[in-house]
């Protein structure tokens, strides 16, 4: 096994260098292309199979890292499950809600190899909730499909512009692994280098204007390992925050998750029909360019970041003031109406 932080960064990055061409010649041939249109921001048509080089950066460095324990044969088998629905969804296109089926039955996959959140610890609460002990095991086992299924659908939501689901999940990345690396959890701590590594590495195809799209066979990825690596090394911890560090790091798309839920069902629409109402939306519509709107969307993500590490280090007060400006800035761009959204909401509710 090698070890080093640097070195399992470093490789994770030069892996997806070289892989991610691949799989842009790869989607050529297969016709996973992202034609301009709808919804679509490009001008042009863009192959979206990144994730394949994702996938394979990630898997190739952790298998050179890391010496194989049940719980990464677990990640490894559902994230393996998961990459192949999104190729498929790439190519061929799959229903919104046999997407679904197959993302519980990836997550159903961790079950056998000892993934459930048995025990969990929440700010302002002394001591860990523990299912086991309360005779609730059920619930750690519905909690943890919840999870990464949820982040799953996250993760694939924020996935709205050149550079924004990688540059995000790379913000997410390092600061779990600051987490991961501050409780001695090393397994996890290498987990997430390699994939901000693969991340970092992948953006250099992937910044605006982009050169290739990682597709839903990326977004479904990424929001698997990290619902699997939240759970694997820092849910089983005392850690204090526990379940919220990794949900408040990945705030902004959660928050616009939430909106356009609540916004497809007060307009009676299904919410898995797609819309123009997502924050890049209207960012774009208020006349930021896509580069502006992915830094500024960066930026966003990081204060999130930001107020989790005051979390963790116990500065509470500190924490809730970014999370409460932050919040105030989501909810003044998300509640914004521009003429572009009413026309496109006119048009798709007939």
């Amino acid at each position: 096994m090698i070890n080093g932080y640097g070195l399992t960064f470093l490789m994770a990055l030069v892996i997806v260098v070289v892989a991610t061409p691949i799989s842009i010649r790869l989607a050529k041939q297969w016709g996973a292309i992202a034609y301009p249109g709808g919804r679509h921001i490009h001008s042009r048509p863009i192959p979206r199979l990144g994730g394949l080089g994702l996938y394979a950066a990630f898997w190739i460095t952790t298998l050179a890292t890391q010496a194989w324990s049940e719980n990464i044969w677990g990640l490894f088998i559902g994230s393996s499950i998961i990459v192949t629905v999104g190729i498929w969804d790439d190519i061929h296109e799959i229903r919104p809600l046999y997407k679904l089926y197959w993302q519980i039955a990836a997550a159903s996959v961790l079950i056998f190899f000892d993934f459930s959140m048995k025990f969990i610890s929440l700010p302002f609460i002394d001591g860990l909730i523990n299912f086991e002990h309360l005779g609730l095991s059920a619930i750690g086992i519905i909690l943890m499909l919840f999870w990464v299924v949820a982040l799953v659908n996250t993760v694939n939501v924020s996935d709205g512009l050149d550079g924004l689901a990688a540059g995000i999940c790379f913000i997410v990345a390092i600061l779990l692994f600051w987490s991961a690396h501050r409780i001695n959890e090393v397994p996890a701590a290498h987990l997430t280098l390699a994939l901000a590594g693969a991340l970092l590495g992948f953006l250099f195809f992937n910044f605006p204007p982009a050169r290739v799209f990682m597709g839903d066979s990326g977004s479904m990825f990424l929001g698997y390992i990290i619902g699997g690596i939240s759970i694997m090394g820092l849910l089983k911890t005392a850690t204090i925050l526990g379940l919220v560090f990794p949900l408040v790091v990945l705030g902004m798309p959660v928050t616009d998750l939430t909106f356009a839920i609540i916004r497809r069902k007060l307009r009676g629409q299904s919410i898995a029909m797609a819309d123009r109402g997502h924050l890049h939306h209207r960012l774009l519509d208020a006349g930021f360019t896509q580069r502006q709107a992915v830094l500024l969307m960066y930026g966003i993500s990081a204060c999130f970041g930001m107020a989790a590490v005051l979390g963790a280090k116990g500065l509470w007060v500190s924490a809730l003031v970014v999370l409460f400006l932050v919040f105030a800035i989501l909810i003044t761009i998300l509640m914004r109406r521009t003429d572009k959204l009413d026309v496109f909401g006119r048009r798709h509710s007939k």
